[in-house]
């Protein structure tokens, strides 16, 4: 079954969204009634990419849900699978891709790896 099969959703005020069913896909589980507010497109590309736009309104439903549980990285190589397989080309897909890892790593600042972690050293 198609992922816009699976997606119940009722408008509310302010261009919020709210999900009448549970909505599972690509391995991520969105609860009934959670609430989204599509994706946030800036008003100066709305007429190349306008707000919650159908054809990536699946996809922007399960980022929003995984950044609401701080699962950032996760979220954005969802959203990347996700609009990949809704045929979205694949130039949109790394524009939208870059934009929310360069917006998620200006906000919350980048993830320490092994080698940027400071490790105390065995007493010999």
């Amino acid at each position: 079954m198609s992922p816009y099969e699976n997606l119940h959703i009722c408008p509310l005020p302010g261009h919020r969204y709210k999900l009448l069913k549970p909505f599972d896909w690509l391995g991520v589980s969105v609860p009934a009634g959670y609430r989204t507010n599509g994706a946030d497109v800036p008003r100066l590309l709305w007429s190349i990419w306008p707000p919650n736009q159908s054809d990536y309104l699946p996809a922007v439903v399960l980022h929003d849900y995984l950044c609401d549980l701080g699962e950032y990285e996760r979220a954005d190589r969802v959203l990347y699978r996700a609009l990949r397989r809704l045929g979205v080309g694949a130039w949109t897909v790394r524009l939208w891709y870059a934009a929310v890892r360069g917006y998620h790593r200006v906000k919350y600042g980048p993830r320490p790896t092994c080698q940027d972690q400071t490790h105390p050293q065995a007493d010999s």
